[in-house]
């Protein structure tokens, strides 16, 4: 790559706390809408207070995280995306989260840490193998990407094996639809969205051009590692059903 630096442009424009507040409203109009109709505009406004004191919070710990010169926290953080992310893709589940619990842990963490380390120790090549202000949000978008498409396999799988698909097909049609938005995604960027990289590195002053070098490796990055975490859960849910029927039997 083209170095590691991203200078900051002065010209940036700061963001007020009231200014922050006026991008609510159409999210406030939605949850009235939401509540109109008769759904659960609880679960959705719970979503965003807890968005918003997370990322309030999260902006002081990254101060210091980005500060550091210890690994171990470093390493403590990506431990903390591990778990939760695998808690979280379960979510959809009504019943068997703590029985499926690890079977995503092992998806989650085998696929982001592979992926992780591929980007961080040879695409991007750090000067330290834990440098907290590339591997930290790398991290994140990584975990946060496989832990949609493992929660779409998984809402996917179940409802086939549900309504008595054979356990090989109920894995196709999973896969399948889990990787529905990742290849949306991938035939849109540039002609229909600018993705949330590129456009924050072309607003703070990066050459275009490195900001698509980035941006093809981030969309390489939750493409292969949301995909294989896919593919590593329904390996072995598959292999786990299949199990529960032969002992049936």
């Amino acid at each position: 790559m083209d170095g590691y630096a991203c200078p900051m442009d002065s010209s940036l424009p700061s963001i007020s706390l009231v200014s922050l507040c006026i991008a609510f409203i159409p999210g406030l109009f939605l949850l009235a809408v939401i509540h109109r109709w008769s759904l659960k505009a609880s679960s959705a406004l719970y979503a965003n207070v807890r968005m918003l004191v997370q990322l309030l919070i999260v902006g002081y710990v990254l101060t210091y995280i980005f500060e550091t010169d210890e690994p171990a926290i470093i390493i403590g953080v990506v431990l903390v995306m591990i778990f939760t992310a695998a808690w979280i893709a379960l979510r959809p589940l009504k019943e068997s989260r703590l029985h499926l619990y690890a079977m995503v842990v092992a998806a989650v963490a085998g696929s982001g840490l592979v992926m992780l380390g591929i980007v961080t120790q040879i695409v991007l090549d750090l000067p330290r193998w834990f440098e907290p202000r590339f591997v930290v949000p790398l991290a994140g978008m990584i975990f946060a990407n496989l832990m949609n498409t493992v929660s779409l396999a998984a809402e996917r799988f179940e409802s086939e094996v549900a309504q008595e698909s054979h356990p090989l097909e109920a894995r196709r049609v999973a896969l399948e639809a889990a990787m529905i938005p990742q290849i949306n995604s991938l035939l849109a960027v540039g002609l229909v969205s600018l993705p949330g990289m590129m456009t924050g590195q072309i607003l703070s002053g990066i050459d275009p051009q490195v900001a698509v070098r980035y941006q093809v490796m981030v969309m390489c990055m939750v493409f292969g590692s949301g995909g294989m975490a896919a593919v590593i859960y329904l390996a072995l849910r598959t292999n786990s059903s299949r199990g529960q029927e032969a002992a049936s039997h």
